[in-house]
């Protein structure tokens, strides 16, 4: 596999974009399950000619060449053609909204084709496409990003380290209200305008996040795990991590693949020449 990742240090940029990424590789497998992994992301898609067949929340689609999908609630199944090749940015929830005029709830549980959003993404497609390597697919999204890129305030930026759990607060609603300066009616507005879920859901989803991102370190028991991230109990845990992934955490702690939110079923066969 080739993987390639940069995280912008300078503002605004850094305000706007957690990372942009590229990944080719030939997969061993035929099925990757992405539990709901917390990010507002658009994809690129480099391999238009292969079908990529893929199902989420029961229904099937084809990958289009280059989507955005903002908060799923639920794991997607992606049938794997041999091959890949793609190439994504993971944008700051607050900032979606002055890259597209569309706040990221509205992209929440879908997978959309961004062409249909934003005609000017059909050339920047073949534009990434004709580039080829990382550092110059990296430089002309980055131009076209710092076209876009707005100067957040202050509360803005206090959501974003928030939805990415850099922040310390304690996750219940009186307490992200105070924090916030927001009253519990405007603040169930603003996690709906970015996650597409009410106050006590995007609470849960948060809480779940932190959850998954500690299953994948070493040393930590579920109950530690139960703890560190608020749930009241590890039925709660349990009950909140089935409910976005559809397994217990138990199950994606077997399951689970060095890829945070990945895991793959269903090996090819390898043919061998005699």
């Amino acid at each position: 596999m080739d993987f390639h990742m940069y995280i912008p240090e300078g503002k605004p940029l850094s305000d706007a974009v957690q990372a942009i990424w590229q990944v080719a590789r030939e997969n061993p497998y035929r099925r990757e399950v992405i539990v709901p992994k917390g990010v507002v992301e658009i994809i690129f898609n480099f391999a238009p000619e292969t079908e990529f067949p893929a199902s989420l929340y029961g229904s099937g689609f084809i990958i289009p060449k280059c989507f955005i999908q903002g908060y799923h609630t639920g794991p997607i199944t992606l049938e794997l053609p041999e091959t890949q090749s793609l190439f994504g940015v993971v944008l700051h929830t607050t900032a979606t909204k002055y890259f597209f005029e569309v706040p990221s709830g509205e992209f929440a549980m879908k997978c959309i084709d961004l062409t249909l959003v934003d005609p000017s993404i059909q050339t920047l497609w073949h534009r990434l496409a004709e580039a080829g390597t990382f550092h110059r697919r990296s430089a002309l999204l980055k131009d076209w990003l710092m076209r876009r890129v707005p100067r957040l305030d202050t509360r803005e930026l206090a959501l974003n380290d928030l939805f990415t759990l850099k922040t310390e607060q304690l996750l219940t609603v009186s307490g992200l209200a105070d924090w916030l300066c927001y009253s519990p009616r405007h603040m169930a507005r603003k996690f709906r305008e970015l996650s597409g879920m009410g106050t006590e859901r995007t609470i849960l989803y948060l809480k779940y996040l932190k959850s998954r991102t500690l299953i994948h370190q070493n040393g930590l028991s579920l109950s530690q795990i139960a703890h560190i991230c608020e749930f009241s109990d590890q039925s709660h845990f349990i009950k909140t991590f089935r409910s976005f992934t559809g397994l217990t955490p138990g199950q994606y702690r077997k399951r689970k693949s060095g890829i945070d939110g990945h895991y793959f079923e269903n090996v090819r066969q390898v043919q061998f020449s005699e």
